[in-house]
């Protein structure tokens, strides 16, 4: 008998498929994406729907409506992620994101989401479905060295994915660490060094990179950094099958560096040596960023309110005025000598004296020390030697370490009689007997915020955190403050006058701080990036104002993320009357008109600053507060425009127009419908089917559910033989097993849906209907195209004709989950029905629904049909 095409057939290899042609002796045959030509003796004649029909051969009831279930789950985790096993409540954006990602193989994306959107989530959604389905074998995710134990946590608690640390210790013997490693967490700053670089570019192929803080990556023009070097031998290598890039400040300023970024990912779409302007329109296919303003819940009800922000400012003591003053003019002093000099010589110097003048900004008490241990360094030492730092700083915390350490390193004189003008500026620091900032803080507190109100306070300097701790602690009660800084310890000073080190890990502070049991919690800028503090504050005290404002982005990031139940309140410490609190005034007011005139050309609005910030680069802001220094009074305002017409500038902001209006981005309007409006809690209905179908009843107690794995399920090595307080609760305390928790990924489940999936049963009636209701699957006539996504299930309800109802595979499995097996399973279709069912088929093959799923040329084959119960013949 001769094969027609479309006709189900199953291979002993190659698994279930459809025919192509029938050759005679050899078929052509579609399985999944690909098509084979085998011989006629190894193929089966499947049952199928249509073949059900013609026979009127009605199926067990339970098994049909367990393997729609589970198809329509596949379909929608297939695309979504939203199945997956994570503790945190999944958001619309970050849905839409895995799906862009994962639609085509391999991936290549940069994700440049605003801070607080949850990138880390998102890169789970990712990693976690390709790794269930063996797309993903061997993943290695690259960061800065502070975050690699947050993504090896977050990337275990959140998802159980279990990736192995890289470290230099764990690479030492004669076999490479990654011979044996497959998921991989690692510093990139770590592996730029030869030996690691070198066995990792050895290495057998990773299929998956992700990479954080991706603007480390950036080239510079004609001169590719260590980061980018290491980025671009292991592509140039053959060693990057998929690659993911996250950073929130993907343009650094210099088109090369940016395009250059980009070619890493599509190097057939973009090129740094062709101009910006001519690549613009292929942003879409490789650049996604969705910003607080317009990210929603499932309703489209905006997820973030504005933040309040308020300066306090506080005017200087005489003696304060007097130390501040003699300050500056030491500094002066320093640069005109400095200005005198060239090459080495004067760029060591000029560093020292930012270093000092950022100092003097954050608190007289940092300014004080460093300059004790300067003055005792040159005493000792008095060396001329123009040293510089070699080491490249890989976080904010090392930039403020280098530059704290400074003055007591770097010994070269500022000027002839430096000792004595030291000696001169200390006598006035010893006149000072409490710092009017602290005093301010302290009176905010007591006077402004409510009784007991939780704070979060940043510093730029270990000292001035030191200075704010023992304020507090003297104020409020020993045990009621924290800290986190990036070498987990704080010097204080004792009764006596000894120095006392304080430890604290930086998690054990914030979950002190989120769990109630310190009230207050000073940050250095190691608590900038991957920590949530949202939990239970809403109130951030800037103690100091760092140069760069991008920092102060990143410090309200900890408070304005998911999960904020209130508008976050930030406060702004400052004295007016200093020349840093005045180009900070201007910086804002310039940063307020470029935001103006951007959003004046944008049809949504859309925070820019952190872009335009990011494009000017930490030497911009170093260089604009260093040389306003040595300005004041009425010329300030004109000598800061003229200095600043480059930042911010035409060119700057039309970058940003053009690079914000070119990405692809989360939009409720167009995505919303889309996005399954369903949970975790779905699964349920179905998981009961199953284990019912396999002869398993579930219980629920007050732990949770329980059932005993199938017998003919336990040869697995995977499965318990019984499973006790599981759940589908995503929600479920922290410190309790993941193994728990339901979803797909749990090995209980997935065996359910494989049992269902490979059902061969298409035809029955079921309660809850009261017309019939066809299950279709939609494919790619396309081989070949990159999908990750081959098939994708959607329902139609009805008589056929202009009420019937086309369901998504999300809102097909919610109609289904509201039906119940049929009891009447003997009667075959009526002429009724299967007239109702042809219309229906009909119908679906032309409805626009098919047009909008993300195939070339969608096949559309009916899989199986539920009927009303009790229909008469």
């Amino acid at each position: 008998m001769k094969l027609e095409p479309d006709q189900l057939v199953r291979h002993e290899m190659h698994g279930e498929g459809f025919v192509v042609a029938d050759l005679g002796s050899t078929v052509v045959v579609r399985f999944d994406t690909a098509i084979h030509q085998v011989e006629r003796a190894s193929l089966r004649l499947q049952r199928s729907l249509d073949s059900a029909l013609q026979a009127g051969q009605m199926d067990d009831s339970l098994a049909v409506l367990c393997r729609a279930q589970a198809l329509a789950i596949s379909s929608v985790n297939d695309q979504w992620g939203v199945f997956s096993r994570s503790r945190v409540q999944l958001l619309p954006h970050q849905l839409w994101v895995c799906r862009q990602v994962t639609r085509e193989w391999p991936i290549r994306w940069l994700v440049a989401d605003d801070v607080g959107l949850g990138k880390t989530i998102e890169a789970g959604l990712i990693l976690e479905p390709l790794i269930a389905s063996g797309r993903v074998r061997r993943v290695l995710v690259l960061a800065p060295a502070r975050l690699v134990p947050q993504w090896r946590a977050r990337m275990k608690t959140m998802f159980d994915i279990r990736l192995q640390e890289y470290t230099t210790d764990s690479d030492r013997g004669r076999i490479s660490f990654w011979e044996t490693a497959h998921q991989v967490v690692a510093s990139f700053h770590t592996l730029r060094m030869e030996k690691p670089r070198k066995r990792l570019l050895q290495a057998e192929p990773w299929d998956l990179v992700i990479v954080d803080e991706a603007h480390h990556f950036q080239a510079q023009e004609r001169a590719a950094t260590l980061t980018y070097g290491l980025l671009s031998e292991l592509a140039n290598a053959g060693r990057i099958g998929s690659l993911v890039l996250f950073t929130g400040t993907p343009h650094r300023g210099k088109d090369f560096g940016f395009l250059a970024l980009m070619q890493l990912l599509r190097p057939d779409l973009f090129d740094p040596e062709k101009e910006m302007e001519q690549q613009l329109s292929a942003l879409p296919q490789a650049m996604i960023r969705n910003n607080k303003a317009l990210v929603t819940d499932l309703e489209g009800n905006k997820l973030f309110r504005p933040v309040e922000t308020r300066a306090v400012d506080y005017s200087y003591s005489e003696a304060e005025e007097a130390f501040y003053r003699t300050m500056s003019e030491f500094i002066l002093d320093g640069r005109a000598y400095a200005a005198s000099l060239s090459g080495r010589q004067q760029t060591a110097r000029m560093l020292l004296l930012i270093a000092l003048q950022k100092l003097a900004a954050s608190s007289i008490s940092a300014i004080t020390r460093a300059l004790r241990r300067r003055r005792a360094m040159l005493v000792s030492t008095l060396l001329d030697a123009a040293s510089s730092d070699t080491v490249e700083p890989e976080t904010l915390d090392e930039i403020a370490e280098i530059e704290e350490s400074r003055p007591g390193q770097i010994a070269v004189l500022l000027m002839q009689d430096e000792i004595a003008r030291l000696d001169e500026i200390i006598a006035l620091a010893d006149e000072i007997t409490g710092e009017t900032k602290i005093a301010t803080l302290l009176d905010l507190i007591e006077n402004e915020l409510p009784a007991g109100e939780p704070l979060l306070l940043f510093t730029e300097y270990k000292a001035t955190q030191a200075l704010v701790y023992e304020a507090l602690e003297a104020r409020f009660g020993k045990g009621s403050v924290g800290f986190i800084n990036g070498d987990e310890r704080l010097v204080l000073a004792s009764a006596d006058g000894v120095e006392v080190t304080l430890p604290l890990s930086r998690e054990t502070a914030a979950d002190d701080f989120n769990a109630g049991r310190t009230r207050f919690l000073i940050s250095t800028e190691a608590g900038g990036e991957g920590i949530d503090l949202q939990e239970r504050c809403a109130v951030l005290v800037h103690v100091d104002m760092p140069w760069n404002p991008m920092r102060l982005h990143q410090r309200v990031g900890r408070l304005n993320r998911y999960g904020q139940k209130r508008a976050v309140s930030v406060f702004l410490l400052r004295n007016p009357r200093t020349v840093e609190a005045r180009i900070w005034a201007l910086l804002q007011e310039k940063l307020t008109r470029i935001q103006a005139t951007l959003s004046a050309s944008m049809d949504e609005p859309e925070d820019i600053s952190q872009l335009v910030i990011g494009m000017a680069g930490n030497q911009f802001f170093d260089e604009l507060y260093a040389a306003g220094s040595v300005r004041g009074g009425d010329g300030l305002s004109a000598w800061f425009d003229r200095s600043t017409q480059q930042f911010g500038g035409r060119d700057a902001v039309e970058t940003v127009r053009a690079m914000l209006g070119n990405v692809a981005r989360y939009d409720f309007q167009s995505a919303g419908a889309e996005i399954p409006k369903l949970d975790l809690p779905a699964l349920e209905p179905f998981f009961r089917n199953a284990m019912s179908l396999a002869g398993r009843r579930v219980t629920r107690g007050e732990e949770g559910l329980s059932v005993a794995t199938p017998e003919v399920w336990r040869g697995s090595l995977e499965l318990r033989d019984r499973y006790d307080a599981l759940t589908f609760d995503r929600f479920m305390r922290s410190d309790q097993s993941l193994l728990r928790l339901l979803g797909v990924g749990h090995p209980l489940l997935d065996r359910a849906i494989t049992e269902s999936t490979d059902q061969q049963v298409f035809l029955t009636r079921a309660r809850g209907i009261s017309a019939p209701l066809i299950i279709a699957q939609v494919e790619d006539e396309i081989t070949g195209t990159g999908a990750t996504v081959h098939r994708i299930v959607i329902g139609m309800e009805g008589a056929g004709n202009a009420t019937s109802s086309v369901q998504r595979d999300w809102e097909l499995l919610l109609r289904l989950n509201s039906l119940e097996p049929g009891m009447d399973i003997a009667t075959p279709p009526t002429f009724a029905e299967f007239s109702d069912l042809d219309a229906l088929f009909t119908t679906l093959k032309t409805h626009d629904a098919i047009l909008e799923l993300p195939f070339r040329r969608p096949k559309l084959r009916r899989i199986i049909a539920l009927l009303p119960e009790g229909t008469s013949v």
